[in-house]
């Protein structure tokens, strides 16, 4: 008797076809975020470093680097202005600091909290940088031993400050300033990289003379909650809503041209496409998260 062939109907291999495609999909996506955050983050941040640098060396050179709160019109500087730069020679660490706190800010550098008196200024400076992602610039922080110095430098010039210890949540404050004097803290997150538990801190005491400090209109009750310690951004939502639109059309797209063109062709273009939307929803998603991962 003839054998008689056995034939699966189409509609059960598209059923099994579209869960792959899917699983394919998420699998690009999570690749690119992981490539965003662990590898790309860091030449993302060495880029606006180098430009940074350049643009305040020259702001340096003519007289215009920031000095406080205000510029010229009596405005306050825009979020990401690039204020000081910050040499810690114990960790090899050079990097220029913005103006702000923000997820966003910090992915390009360490940032001054606004509501703070400027490096080298008498009262207490305070910085924030990240511990991992983005450079984690400030990831060896907890490897300083009191005594090492540091340097910020200015619109006023540089400023010699001296570590005076490593703080972590639930370690007594530092003794109150007297008058004249000038402290330096500098904030990043505490605990395994990617997984912070804790805040750590590090304080510098001034050991140059301090420098004039221009009227300070901003306060403490004026810094929002998205320049905190360990706060993200929910502005971040915009950027985030949108890269998913984007990668929801992709994958429709991938998932057409699997059937008008084959496998194969369909992913030679996908890959990339889905991997890049990967990795611009990962950088949106970055400023959603605590700023000092």
């Amino acid at each position: 008797m003839p054998s008689v062939p056995v034939v699966v109907s189409s509609g059960l291999g598209d059923a099994l076809r579209l869960p792959g495609l899917a699983l394919t999909i998420v699998g690009v996506l999570l690749l690119g975020f992981v490539a965003q955050l662990g590898l790309l983050s860091q030449l993302g941040h060495s880029r606006a470093q180098e430009l940074a640098f350049d643009e305040f060396r020259v702001r340096l050179a003519d007289g215009t680097a920031p000095l406080g709160q205000l510029n010229a019109d009596e405005e306050l500087y825009p979020s990401g202005t690039a204020m000081a730069v910050l040499e810690i020679p114990a960790l090899a660490l050079h990097e220029v600091v913005f103006e702000g706190t923000t997820s966003a800010v910090l992915q390009d550098g360490p940032g001054h909290r606004r509501d703070t008196v400027y490096p080298g200024q008498a009262g207490t400076s305070v910085v924030m940088g990240r511990q991992a992602t983005y450079g984690g610039p400030f990831g060896g922080l907890d490897l300083l031993q009191p005594g090492e110095p540091l340097t910020v430098t200015t619109g006023q010039g540089a400023h010699t400050y001296h570590v005076t210890g490593v703080r972590r949540e639930g370690d007594p404050q530092p003794p109150p300033l007297a008058a004249g004097e000038g402290r330096l803290t500098l904030v990043t997150a505490g605990g395994d990289p990617f997984r912070p538990d804790d805040v750590l801190r590090v304080d510098a005491e001034l050991v140059s003379d301090p420098v004039p400090a221009p009227s300070r209109p901003y306060r403490p009750a004026d810094l929002p909650e998205s320049e905190q310690a360990m706060k993200g951004d929910p502005s971040g939502w915009v950027a985030v809503m949108l890269w998913a639109q984007a990668i929801a059309v992709a994958a429709a797209g991938v998932a057409w041209a699997t059937v008008a063109w084959g496998k194969a062709q369909a992913w030679t273009v996908g890959v990339p496409l889905l991997g890049g939307l990967g990795i611009g929803l990962a950088d949106a998603v970055a400023v959603l998260l605590p700023n000092l991962m």
